[in-house]
This record gives structure tokens, sequence and C-alpha cells, in this order.
């Protein structure tokens, strides 16, 4: 039978944290936590909750790429087919949890990405315009079209994705599985999902738009050069082969 865990790696997120992570456990037994340098009491937090999640701790931060990896290396170690990824700010629901469940019970291997509506009222103007930026240069880069590519609520396929090995550490890794999964012949599919954002004073992001938007353009600058000669070429032989 395939197994599913579920990952949340959070970084400071110490109002959110506890109650996310309980609200999952209601679904799932499975939980693995990485706490990505945290300097808050997400460490307490983590301790608190002992043998009934996995927990990977390490310090200082580096990323939230970093942390995905770290999670997927241990998520293969443990045997599990598929991991779902969750954001710990409490933006991402466990209601929608049953449609990733049901949507790879009829499209096995697949990775799925969550789809935000993007006319939520409580949306920051900058992920909007982000997430429009980030769509247009990944059908550039792979003649697929997504709804929302920056949604971090995935279900990846571990045993198709093998042993990818990922070059970038913060939030733009999440883009480059992306545009490398479809290079790689992996099917992607929007499944609907509702979203939860705070009133703006309560809002915890650590994104940094100037230096983060600028490993994105550097990473969407590379993928294009390498989507001529490498991923279209790539594409191709996946559709007449397999």
């Amino acid at each position: 039978m395939e197994r599913t865990c579920i990952i949340i790696p959070t970084y400071n997120n110490e109002r959110t944290l506890a109650e996310v992570i309980r609200s999952v456990r209601t679904v799932c037994d499975d939980v693995m936590v990485i706490n990505d340098g945290s300097t808050d009491s997400t460490s307490q937090i983590i301790k608190e909750f002992g043998d009934s999640i996995i927990a990977i701790e390490y310090t200082p931060n580096r990323g939230k790429g970093h942390a995905l990896k770290t999670a997927f290396r241990e998520a293969v170690r443990r045997g599990y087919d598929y991991a779902i990824t969750m954001d710990s700010d409490g933006q991402h629901l466990v209601d929608d949890l049953p449609v990733f469940y049901q949507e790879i019970k009829q499209h096995p291997d697949s990775l799925l990405i969550g789809s935000r509506g993007m006319d939520h009222p409580n949306m920051p103007q900058k992920n909007t315009f982000a997430n429009k930026f980030s769509n247009f240069w990944f059908v550039v880069q792979t003649a697929h079209s997504l709804p929302d590519t920056q949604s971090g609520y995935r279900l990846y396929p571990l045993r198709k994705m093998g042993k990818m090995r990922l070059f970038t550490n913060r939030y733009e890794t999440e883009l480059e599985i992306l545009v490398r999964s479809a290079w790689r012949g992996i099917q992607l599919i929007p499944v609907p999902i509702h979203v939860y954002y705070p009133p703006k004073e309560e809002r915890v992001s650590h994104f940094r738009p100037n230096v983060d938007f600028f490993r994105i353009s550097v990473l969407n600058t590379i993928f294009c050069i390498l989507a001529i000669v490498y991923g279209y070429p790539s594409m191709l032989f996946h559709k007449i082969f397999h």
C-alpha cells in the first residue's frame, strides 16, 4: 500500500505552528516538521509533540528549499511514496487534504499543485503579481500552463521524482521542482484549494521581495536557456517513449 506523509517546513511561526500540527494529525499520523533554524519558541513547541511527529531541526536558517530537500530525503529513507507539503502559517487548510488523496488515486505518480483563487479579498497584491509573473515564465519554459505555480500546498510523487538533485535552497526551489518535473515527463495537475489569509497586521512572511525576486528572476533566465537545449527535447523524448 502506498504511503503518504505530510511535511511542514517552518521558520519562526510560533503563533500558528502548534495548531497546524494538531489539525493535520487529525487526518494523518505521518507528520514531519522541519525546523529551519527558527529563533523563536518553535523548538519547544515541536518537543511538546514528542514521538507523535517526525521532527528534524537544525541551525542556522537555510531556506525553504533546503528544508524541503531535507524532508524529501528523510521521507524516501522511511519508505514514503508521496509527500504533501503544507505551510506552517495556517494558510493551508486541512479540509483540502482529501482533495489530494482522491486526485492521486485517479492519477498515480503525478505532482499535484494546490490552486488558490487569485481573487481572495485578503490576498497581498504582491502575491498576485508574483504568481502571474511566475505562471508566464513557466509556460515559456515548459509549454505547460498552471493557474498557481507559487502555491506551496502540493503533493510530490517521491518515487517518480527519483534522485532529482535540486540546486536551489530558498523560495525558488518550488519553481525548480515544477520545471524540472515537467521536463521529466511527470504529469502536473492543479487541484482546487481554499486558503486563509490573516489580516495584514497578523501576517508573518519571510519572503524578501528584492533578494528573493532577484533569485527567482535569475533562475527563470537560466531555465529559459536550458529549456531550449534540454527541457523541450527531454519532454519530447518522454512523450514518444513513455
